[in-house]
């Protein structure tokens, strides 16, 4: 199981937010770059990136900076926040990207990410973000009548890489991972599942670990890493040891 700290970016900066409020906002760096290699030089083998002005905006707003992580920080790098057309997905696999996520899309143009995976096989990541179990677009602003894992299951053998599970009421509350959802969706469907929101603790860590033969392939972390709740090299530690 790979951790895979998260580098979401607004306005230039490295932040986090509290369950995707643009009004509650956290700054850890100025330096979103800097930032990314130190998360390389205690041993991160890939990053996950935001463009949260991207998300709301429906295009990117923060690609210089990630191009300049990509270019500067040797890691593979998936992205997401704003990617709605093929044109924004391919000029950021062109830049250097491994994967792309696609959110909004995955749900409103399913069309879209059809053509995205056959054009760019095993590099689009669906991003499934959740509330109560319902599947919410835009930004986190709308919220859908769909689940999660009816939406994942819609996209089964069309060759998506994987799909980022975020439960949006525990994101950046530190309040542990929805481990029964992560695993009941990893379950039901055959695409990897990258758990994502609310990871607080090396125990949230250690519930995860034995589901890797479920499905769970990953886990992203967030605001316990800037917070210093968890230790990158003990997470990782963990997960080389099973």
């Amino acid at each position: 199981m790979v951790i895979i700290p998260a580098i979401d970016l607004k306005d230039g900066k490295c932040v986090r937010l509290l369950q995707g409020d643009f009004n509650r906002v956290t700054v850890y760096s100025d330096h979103p770059a800097e930032m990314a290699r130190l998360w390389r030089e205690k041993g991160a083998e890939r990053l996950h990136l935001v463009d949260l002005d991207g998300s709301v905006a429906g295009a990117p707003v923060n690609a210089g900076i990630i191009r300049q992580i990509v270019r500067e920080v040797s890691l593979p790098v998936e992205i997401g926040g704003g990617i709605r057309d093929l044109a924004t997905a391919k000029s950021y696999l062109d830049m250097g990207v491994q994967w792309v996520i696609l959110g909004t899309a995955a749900l409103k143009d399913r069309l879209l990410v059809y053509k995205a995976c056959e054009m760019f096989p095993g590099r689009i990541i669906l991003g499934i973000d959740a509330a109560n179990g319902k599947v919410a677009v835009e930004g986190w602003t709308e919220q859908s009548e769909m689940t999660a894992s009816e939406l994942a299951k819609s996209y089964e053998n069309r060759g998506v890489a994987a799909v980022v599970y975020t439960d949006i009421s525990r994101d950046g509350m530190q309040t542990g991972v929805n481990v029964d959802a992560t695993k009941s969706l990893a379950e039901e469907i055959e695409i990897p599942v990258i758990a994502s929101g609310g990871v607080a603790t090396l125990e949230d860590i250690k519930k995860l670990l034995p589901l890797e033969e479920a499905g769970i392939s990953g886990v992203i972390v967030g605001k316990a890493l800037y917070s210093g709740a968890i230790s990158l090299e003990e997470a990782i530690r963990l997960t080389k040891r099973v």
